[in-house]
């Protein structure tokens, strides 16, 4: 796992399709999805954290473009 699309794809193996039309709403949703799939045992440990990974750096970025801190 390398990119928020290959997060996507493995939420999509789950039935999960996210699009809310705010991209950072689409992020922090996301992790939250990848959490409740790690904690049901779903998804190995390494596949959580690559994604939380993923996505909390590209929120991070989302923000500073964003001006917020």
């Amino acid at each position: 796992m390398k990119t928020i699309y290959d997060v996507q794809q493995l939420l999509k193996k789950f039935g999960t399709i996210i699009y809310l039309g705010d991209q950072l709403a689409d992020l922090e949703l996301m992790e939250d999805e990848v959490k409740e799939l790690y904690q049901s045992q779903f998804i190995k440990s390494d596949d959580y954290q690559m994604a939380t990974l993923l996505l909390r750096q590209r929120a991070t970025k989302i923000r500073e473009d964003r001006g917020y801190k």
